[in-house]
């Protein structure tokens, strides 16, 4: 055998090592990405009727407190987390997150919206959201969190939790049940209404698809209600931005800033914030607090809406992509370069 011939054979026998302690790199990275994941899994604590749990912790003999309200959050990672930051700061008795809480309604992405709100101070409220019910989300959502609506009351305040996330209406057992809960709310000084879809959309560009309830007959029924019970405020998130005015009588926020991208670039709009209200014998306030948002040029947004979504998929599918990476690579090694070593020995033994 030439010196050629020698190298050759000696880059072929370097080449099967190397493949042999990167596959075996890899099958161990395999493991313990694997194990990650199954213990993320087991000791993941176990959630029963989260909304509940949280009413339970919060004073309701106040008649005078703050609360904090803010909507589509949807699997933001380090907005969502600075938000939270913020929150801890305030003195609010409670908060109230108004949907769009995750991507979608698979349970991994609880777990990890869950994860996140561990770090908050104080108890936190839900409504849901039209993201919640996708692929079987409805479900993991009433696991984890409980009823879809829900109301409670403070020393003079009415809380109403409303579940439009099919956004087009509500249905009969709950029309009849907000009905009966708007009677009751009349015995108290203010009356709260929380939903995730806005009854209309404020936002004037033609260009935008309309962020509202599909039935406008519905809408229109629902406004009537609020506006003959004295709604004091209606919160709405689903629009990612801030708008604030009045539905005929019925005043609203629409506060859809927690960390999702945004759905414009009016300075007025489109930024992330928080809504905190203050409650007294003398009236009720409203302040809005911003928290750091992207700049309004088009491309910077066009960049933070790119990044913000490779950022949380890796954030909650890190190991996943691991583990199918690794599955990857050693299905290809075991396939094209161990099935060619085999058939190289195989023909040296039968010569």
């Amino acid at each position: 055998m030439n010196d050629k011939g020698i190298n050759k054979h000696q880059t072929k026998i370097n080449i099967n090592i190397f493949n042999k302690f990167l596959s075996g790199g890899v099958l161990i990275l395999l493991i313990v990405a694997c194990l990650i994941k199954i213990h993320s899994i087991l000791s993941f604590p176990k959630i029963d009727k989260w909304n509940y749990q949280q009413l339970q912790k919060i004073d309701k003999t106040k008649n005078e407190f703050e609360f904090i309200v803010f909507g589509d959050n949807k699997n933001s990672v380090k907005t969502f987390e600075n938000l939270i930051e913020k929150v801890n700061e305030e003195e609010a008795i409670f908060a109230i997150a108004l949907g769009d809480l995750v991507y979608d309604g698979e349970k991994e992405k609880f777990r990890f919206f869950i994860n996140q709100i561990k770090n908050l101070n104080k108890p936190l409220l839900t409504a849901i959201g039209n993201h919640e019910i996708t692929d079987l989300g409805r479900a993991n959502y009433y696991e984890l969190f409980g009823n879809f609506y829900y109301s409670f009351a403070t020393d003079n305040s009415y809380f109403i939790i409303l579940d439009n996330a099919n956004e087009t209406d509500l249905d009969a057992w709950q029309m009849n049940w907000l009905e009966n809960e708007l009677q009751i709310s009349q015995n108290y000084k203010y009356r709260f209404v929380f939903m995730h879809v806005p009854l209309y959309d404020p936002q004037k560009s033609k260009h935008i698809i309309d962020h509202c309830l599909k039935d406008t007959a519905f809408a229109k029924k629902l406004n009537n209600l609020f506006d003959m019970n004295n709604i004091t405020m209606l919160f709405c998130s689903h629009i990612h931005g801030y708008y604030n005015g009045i539905w005929e009588k019925t005043p609203y926020i629409i506060t859809g800033g927690a960390g999702a991208e945004l759905h414009g670039s009016d300075p007025q709009h489109h930024f992330y914030h928080y809504i905190k209200i203050n409650v007294s014998e003398n009236g009720v306030e409203y302040e809005v607090v911003r928290i750091k948002s992207p700049e309004f040029e088009f491309f910077n947004r066009l960049i933070h809406i790119v990044w913000i979504y490779i950022y949380a998929f890796f954030a909650i599918k890190f190991w996943d992509s691991i583990i199918i990476l690794a599955l990857i690579y050693l299905g290809f090694y075991i396939i094209f370069i161990k099935k060619e070593w085999l058939i190289l020995n195989l023909r040296k033994k039968r010569k």
